[in-house]
């Protein structure tokens, strides 16, 4: 099964580009190298090295799987020792082989062109991608040629995505955001790419004026600073669209962007072991603090802790379950979590609590573990208070969790980076906004929240503050 568009625009990563023909090949290389294995991993960079491989094992149909470049030794053994990796492909010098490890490709040093295999079947296993590792460590999630394309083509359709378009990112390529939808999605759509070689809100603005960028992806910390910068968001209203996903748009961000750049940015959601399934249209409505609906051949549901269903009112929440095309195959050699994680009808538990509308639209609540708190006999999303605590205007960062309390089971505690507010004020300022049991019985005033590589707050970690 092709993934890949035969033509298109050029590639351009960290200011090196590639011609279309030249990236493939490039490409053709690295498959005529590693035909046979079982699979290969890459060095995963921002560059186009990380591009080629990519592209390299996908033509070949060897299962790629994605190094972080920060890894730190025992993530990098794991993944590389989980994954039964049989080489580790990287640009010259920019990785050594550690002891244990498989031998390391240079895959700029390999001579141009070469043959690949013939049509590879649409279940092969194109990407293993390894999740962060917050309950445990990293689980590898096969992602099939078909999730892929049929996830790709969904999208392409509700942001009305075209070769004419021009993709701006700066995304790291170890993660579904930036190395699926920002670089299989522009080789299979067809549009160039501009790869930032980091998100950084100036260099998207530059993009934008020197190379009619027209679709811009980035989380919402880019979308934060872009905001905060007013002649850096005035470059992005020549742009098409603007796409926010990994994590959710604080609503005044929202709002700021739409204000200062012209455009209400698009807003989806996703998971690495399902892609993208939820969101919002490049031609519709575009709601702060919503997702947005599913895309064609999606289904979604919402369940109780007991398993029952939960009625699409808008308010109340409940585990998001979905159903689609575009799942992952399993978890690698884990068949008893692949297992728990699918109900016994066949639905994805995605771990994630939502609420969705008599209209469909959908409204993360977050993560069942961290994000849902049950107080008092009240249960209580923390996305809700975050975005009321964010439209405080000497508010600049919050996080929101549940923390143990002798009466009411868990209290709704805030973590929250400001300027000259007291915590008195922003719990007042809260309940005004919200019910009085949402309110937070504490707030923490940080200089810092800690985040991961894609911009998430790592809220396991708030307690270390």
């Amino acid at each position: 099964m092709d993934l890949l568009g035969g033509t298109g625009g050029p590639v351009r990563v960290a200011g090196r580009e590639l011609a279309r023909d030249e990236l493939l090949g490039r490409a053709c290389a690295v498959a005529a190298e590693i035909a046979g294995a079982d699979a290969v991993a890459v060095h995963a960079t921002a560059s186009l090295e990380t591009v080629v491989a990519v592209v390299g094992g996908i033509l070949a149909g060897v299962p790629v799987v994605p190094l972080p470049p920060d890894s730190g030794p025992a993530e990098r053994a794991h993944i590389l020792g989980d994954s039964g990796a049989d080489l580790l492909l990287a640009a010259g010098g920019a990785t050594e082989q550690a002891d244990g490890e498989p031998p390391v490709l240079p895959v700029d040093a390999l001579p141009r062109g070469g043959s690949v295999r013939g049509e590879v079947p649409a279940d092969a296993t194109a990407l293993i991608l390894y999740t962060s590792g917050t309950t445990g460590a990293p689980k590898g999630v096969l992602i099939s040629r078909s999730a892929i394309a049929a996830g790709l083509d969904a999208l392409a359709g509700a942001w009305a995505w075209t070769p004419d378009d021009v993709l701006v990112q700066g995304l790291p390529l170890f993660h579904v955001h930036g190395l699926v939808l920002g670089v299989l999605g522009a080789l299979r759509v067809g549009s160039p790419l501009v790869h930032t070689g980091r998100p950084k809100p100036e260099l998207y603005a530059a993009a934008a004026r020197s190379d009619g960028g027209s679709l811009f992806f980035g989380v919402p910390t880019v979308w934060s600073r872009t905001a905060a910068d007013p002649s850096t968001a005035a470059a992005l209203r020549g742009a098409r669209l603007l796409v926010s996903g990994s994590a959710p748009l604080p609503v005044p961000v929202f709002e700021r962007l739409s204000e200062l750049t012209g455009h209400r940015p698009v807003e989806r959601y996703g998971m690495t072991e399902t892609l993208i399934t939820v969101s919002a249209r490049a031609d519709g409505d575009k709601r702060p603090g919503y997702v947005g609906t599913p895309l064609p051949g999606v289904e979604t549901r919402l369940a109780a802790d007991d398993g029952t269903s939960v009625p699409p009112d808008g308010e109340t929440p409940g585990e998001l379950h979905v159903r689609a095309p575009l799942l992952f195959k399993g978890y690698l050699n884990r068949p008893d979590a692949t297992a728990k994680s699918f109900t016994p009808d066949g639905w994805f538990r995605t771990g994630d609590i939502a609420a969705i509308g008599p209209d469909g639209w959908h409204r993360i609540v977050g993560r069942a573990s961290t994000d849902l708190i049950k107080s008092g006999g009240y249960r209580i999303g923390a996305g809700e208070i975050e975005n009321a605590l964010l439209a405080h205007p000497a508010v600049r960062e919050a996080a929101v969790v549940g923390t143990p309390h002798d009466d009411l089971g868990e209290q709704v505690t805030a973590y929250v980076v400001a300027d000259g507010v007291a915590e008195r004020q922003l719990i007042d300022f809260v309940a005004e906004r919200l019910s009085a049991h949402k309110r937070p019985r504490v707030v923490h005033l940080v200089d810092a929240l800690p985040r991961n590589a894609m911009g998430k707050v790592v809220k396991a970690r708030l307690s270390e503050l």
